[in-house]
Order: structure tokens, then C-alpha cells, then sequence
């Protein structure tokens, strides 16, 4: 944490925009914001001086606003409560934009705090003055153009409240970014200003210029999902899964640990099988596994296996799977009944194809229909399992021959990385995926294993910004010194190198595993690579660069090991030692492309075998 010298009491400013800022930065903590991102900058000079003077506040300082608003998106996410993100007037603001929209669609809390010129100084050619209003448009839930400070019981209660509405609204159901708009006059600094006296003392409530006591909000805030579904509906349901037994669960990203006891029950009566994205949390950890389907990015591939097994229904749970495979499958059976279960009263069904969407708490919902499809059981006919004794056999052959073919590789194999990590990911470790090719390697490859892995990754926007500074507000936000390692592209780390810096200023802890294919390697599987006259430049996009020394620059360990042994022994001495450490490993977009085709013919023809 960087400590700003300031000899202003937080509780007790001397004129009246302290006043004013020091209640609503008082309030917040008091509403349970107690991490704030702070970049520099002279107009939000009254801002970072409160932050930075509360004693139960910390202040992350960031130079970078792009960098600094996916630092503050990753400890969020880690958190489950909100951050703040204080920024100065002008285009410092419009960095923030990328990770507000990453955080809105995956359900983040921020409290993007952005200081502003006066109105008198908007629109005449003032410096550092564009137009804030409504900046971040649908991204945020919630926009606030905040009053002009005034120090008078009637602007302190009003901003005390305003703290705790957007530090709950921020957290509520579905949670995401709220966008506040200071504008503040000169002097920005907490000097006394004589022709603009506080009022006497025997006028100020001294709830609203200190707070209640015991450190109690102003005004409580409650937030609960809305009421379940009526009986009449779930019996209508539970009659309709009690008759096919041709059924799958596919739970998408998730991070609700209370989901995953009712949903393998529910599994486990239904005997239905369980697709999990690798961002479900159900890929690892001490629960049962024997129900989890972890290959079927790579087995929905193959006609031979989606002609066949025809779903009969389908009981999806949050987002949509990283899997390709699997939305192809979905229109190849479009007619299949699909039920959506969110969580966050949202329109998560970009199939256009769902039968129902249903809008309760996930794991209530499993357990209720759990319940009904119990007392059902009797009358209930008896469910062939070949259906799911199939997908798990197919599921197993799949995973024994990725494994086996990878090892045979001699060229380094992006998708290896996964299979390497789920044997060396200590317990109650963090897995942060980049976007295009890493997310997509970790859904074919990575099958986890009996430790329990947090696996994360920014899945909203889907975008190759921020990456690093999001692994990074991870790291930060976590209560143990548990690793946090990154598997990012050379494209994504390039586009975020700002945010190394983040770690030697806060003397955080990450491992990067570094695949440089030096280029966008995803474009190689794409309808893009047919056309090769211009593919290069326009969509390889190869840079060519060196990223040693600016890891060294940012005071981190940089390795770039020659084969698979050498790789395990560099991980395993990024995880044990402190700091940023960076493994490269360096790969061929060609030859890359190549291998994963060998896998996916060396997977149909073991299931073939299997079959014979």
C-alpha cells in the first residue's frame, strides 16, 4: 500500500469539499468497500487524500488507468465485494471503459469513482474536460452525475446515503460496475478556506459528519434473489425429467461453491451426465467426479459421436460453455428441450433456442427438483444407463488418448500446459486463463484433478486486455499465500505490459506462463487461414519481441525452459519463491495447429476402436 502524507483528519476536514468527501469515503468503508485503486492525478486530488487518510481503507496506487481498472476487476472478482476506482478528469476515465464492460457482463462489483472539472469549466475549452455523463453508457447499472460538495447536514446525508445505495447496488444481484461522477472546484487540497466557513459545531448532526456508531452505516441495504419458482411449475418440471433418460446437466463459468453438492445430487437421480466448462469450479477438488464430463470439447467433434447421442433435454446453468463444439451440437439438435437456470436475472441464452429460462437461485433450484424427482422415484420408470455410462466411458477413452498422444509430441504443444499443470497446481491454488487460445486449451486439456484449483478467468467481454493487471488484483485479493499463476498469449501480454508494475509496487505474488507463438495463434483455426495472401498482416500480426527484459524491468524472474522436465522444475520454483516470475515457453502457430488436428483424428479413431 502507498501511504499519502496528509495531516487532515478524515472525520474532521477543514473546509468544505474535505467535508463533504470525507463522509462519502467514510461511508463507503462503513458499507463494506475497504480496497480502492487510486491512479494519480491533481482533480480527484481530494479523493485520493481522503482514501488515503482512513485508517480502515487501503489504497492500491496505479499509474496506468487501463492497467489499474482490470487490477481493481481482479480483486473484485476474488473479493466477491466491491472495489473501488478513483481516476482524475478527461481521458484517464476513458481507460477505464474496457474493464467496466468486462465487468458488467461477468457480474463484477466496482465503484468506478471519476473526478471531474466543474460545470462552469465543461464544454469552454478547459484542459483535461470532456464529457463524463453517462461515459460508460449500458456498461454500468447505475450512472451518478454526484452533487457539488457543500458542507451542510443536508449534503452529508445525502451523499452518506448515496455511499451505501451504490456499494449495495453495486453488490446486488446481478452485480456489476456503478459509475459516479465527481466534479470539484478549486482549491483541490484540504486547506481551510476562510470565505468558506464550515458550519459552528452546535449546527453540524453528529451522525452525519462522523457516522453512527459502531461504525454502522448510515442506511442498511438488503439484497435477496427473488422468491422461487411456484410449485406448480417445478412439479411440471420434475414430471417432465422423471420420463428421458437421453438428458445432460452443462453447468457454464460459475464461481457459487453452494451449487455444487445439489447439483451432483440432482445428477446422480436424474443420471444424467455433467458437462463442465472449465470455469464451473466442478472440474477438481475433494467432490465426487465420477459424474463430470471434463473432454467434450474435443469429442463433440466428431459426427460419429454427436450423430448418435441424441439429447432428449438439457438443464443449463449460467453462461454459455467456452466450448465451440458444444454450441454446434446445440443447433444440430435445436429442437431438444432446454432449460436455462440463472441466478442473476439475466438473458444468458445466445442459442436463441432454450425452451425455458427460468430465473431463481441455482442450487435452490436443484434441491427442490431433487426433492420432487425423489418422492416421484417409486412410480418413476427405471433409467437405462447406458446413456450415461456411455458418455462417461467416451469422456475416459478421450482423456487417456489426448494424454498419451501429447506426450508424444516433440514440438512444444500449447495445449500440454494444462495437462502439466493439473499435476503440479498446489491445493487451494488459483488458475487464471487468457482469452482466445488459452481458455480454449484449458477446456480441451485441463481435467483437473483431487486438489482444489480456483479457476478464473475474464469471460465477459472476452477480451485480450487487462489480463495481466486482472491475474494480478487476484493475487492481491486473496487471503492466503496460496499461488496464483496466469496462462496467458504473447498477444494478451503485450497488450497489458502496463500492469506489471502493479507487482513490484505491491510486491505481489504470480507465476505467467508466457505461450509465445508470436502472434494470434487462434486465426490459424479460424476460416481466416484459408485466404494466406494477407494473412500475416492482417491477422498472425507476428512482433518479433523480447519480452526478457521488460520482465526484468518490472523487477520479475524470467525463465524460458527448453523442454517439458525444465518446465516443471521452473514452475515449481515460481510457486515456491515470492514475487512475478515469468515462463516462456515458446511455440510454431503452424506446427501448433497441426497437433491439435493429430489429437482430434487420434480421438476418433480410439472411440472407433472402442466401438469395434
Amino acid at each position: 500500500m502507498v501511504q499519502l502524507q496528509t495531516s487532515s483528519d478524515p472525520l474532521l476536514a477543514a473546509n468544505p469539499t474535505y467535508a463533504y468527501v470525507n463522509a462519502f469515503i467514510d461511508e463507503l468503508q462503513r458499507s463494506g468497500v475497504h480496497n480502492i485503486v487510486i491512479c494519480p492525478g491533481s482533480r480527484s486530488t481530494p479523493l485520493a487524500m481522503a482514501i488515503a487518510a482512513h485508517p480502515s481503507l487501503k489504497a492500491w496506487m496505479h499509474v496506468d488507468e487501463r492497467s489499474a481498472a482490470f487490477f481493481a476487476l481482479g480483486m473484485a472478482k476474488q473479493l466477491k465485494r466491491p472495489v473501488g476506482l478513483v481516476c482524475t478528469s478527461g481521458t484517464a476515465a476513458a481507460n477505464f471503459l474496457p474493464a467496466i464492460a468486462e465487468a458488467k457482463l461477468t457480474h463484477v462489483p466496482l465503484l468506478v469513482l471519476t473526478a471531474d472539472r466543474p460545470h462552469e469549466l465543461r464544454e469552454t475549452g478547459a484542459p483535461q474536460a470532456i464529457d463524463q455523463n453517462r461515459l460508460y453508457g449500458t456498461h454500468v447499472k447505475w450512472f451518478v452525475e454526484v452533487a457539488l460538495p457543500e458542507a451542510s447536514n443536508e449534503a452529508l446525508r445525502y451523499i452518506r446515503t448515496l455511499a451505501d445505495r451504490v456499494a449495495a447496488l453495486a453488490s446486488a444481484v446481478p452485480a456489476g460496475p456503478v459509475h459516479l461522477n465527481l466534479p470539484f472546484r478549486e482549491p483541490l487540497t484540504p486547506a481551510a478556506l476562510p470565505d468558506q466557513p464550515l458550519p459552528p459545531v452546535e449546527k453540524r448532526d453528529p451522525i452525519l459528519w462522523q457516522g453512527r456508531p459502531d461504525n454502522a452505516p448510515y442506511i442498511r441495504v438488503n439484497d435477496a434473489l427473488p422468491g422461487g419458482i411456484p410449485a406448480a411449475e417445478m412439479e411440471r418440471i420434475a414430471e417432465q425429467a422423471s420420463s428421458i433418460s437421453h438428458g445432460l446437466i452443462v453447468v457454464g463459468p460459475s464461481f457459487d461453491p453452494s451449487l455444487t453438492q445439489p447439483l451432483l445430487a440432482l445428477a446422480r437421480i436424474l443420471r444424467y451426465p455433467i458437462l463442465a466448462d472449465p470455469l464451473s469450479q466442478l472440474r477438481g477438488g475433494a467432490h465426487e467426479q465420477d459424474l463430470i464430463i471434463s473432454s467434450y470439447d474435443a469429442f463433440l467433434r466428431l459426427e460419429s459421436f454427436t450423430r448418435r447421442f441424441v439429447p432428449e433435454l438439457i438443464i443449463r446453468f449460467g453462461a454459455m460453455p467456452v466450448a465451440k463444439p458444444f454450441l454446434l451440437y446445440l443447433k444440430r439438435y435445436a429442437d431438444c428441450p432446454q432449460i436455462i437456470v440463472d441466478g442473476l436475472g439475466e438473458w444468458n441464452e445466445p442459442t436463441q433456442l432454450a425452451s425455458q429460462l427460468i430465473h431463481t437461485h441455482p442450487a435452490t433450484f436443484c434441491a427442490e427438483l431433487t426433492a420432487l424427482l425423489a418422492q416421484r422415484k417409486q412410480d418413476r420408470p427405471v433409467h437405462d444407463d447406458s446413456w450415461l455410462s456411455s458418455w462417461l466411458r467416451t469422456d475416459r477413452v478421450t482423456r487417456q488418448t489426448l494424454r498419451a498422444a501429447i506426450q508424444d509430441f516433440q514440438a512444444p504443444f500449447e495445449g500440454r500446459v494444462f495437462t502439466e499443470l493439473a499435476d503440479l497446481l498446489p491445493e487451494d491454488s488459483t488458475l487464471f486463463a487468457g482469452n482466445s487460445m488459452p481458455i480454449r486449451d484449458m477446456d480441451t486439456f485441463y481435467w483437473g484433478g483431487p486438489q482444489s484449483v480456483a479457476t478464473l478467468g475474464n469471460r465477459g467481454a472476452n477480451g485480450i486486455d487487462g489480463v495481466i493487471s486482472s491475474a494480478l488484483g487476484v493475487s492481491a485479493g486473496k487471503q492466503s499465500s496460496t499461488p496464483t499463476v496466469l496462462v496467458i498469449g504473447d498477444l494478451s501480454f503485450f497488450h497489458d505490459l502496463n500492469g506489471l508494475l502493479a507487482a513490484r509496487l505491491h510486491q505481489l505474488d504470480l507465476v505467467i506462463i508466457l505461450i509465445n507463438n508470436d502472434g494470434g495463434g487462434i486465426f490459424s483455426f479460424l476460416p481466416q487461414a484459408a485466404y494466406p495472401d494477407h494473412f500475416e498482416q492482417l491477422f498472425g500480426t507476428p512482433t518479433g519481441l523480447d519480452f526478457q527484459p521488460v520482465v526484468q524491468m518490472y523487477g520479475g524472474t524470467y525463465q524460458r525452459p527448453a523442454d517439458w522436465s525444465a518446465f516443471r522444475q521452473a514452475f515449481q520454483h515460481g510457486i515456491a519463491a515470492r514475487g512475478l516470475h515469468v515462463i516462456e515457453l515458446r511455440t510454431e502457430r503452424a506446427s501448433n495447429v497441426a497437433m491439435h488436428r493429430q489429437l482430434w483424428q487420434a480421438v476418433e479413431s480410439a472411440l472407433r476402436n472402442q466401438e469395434d
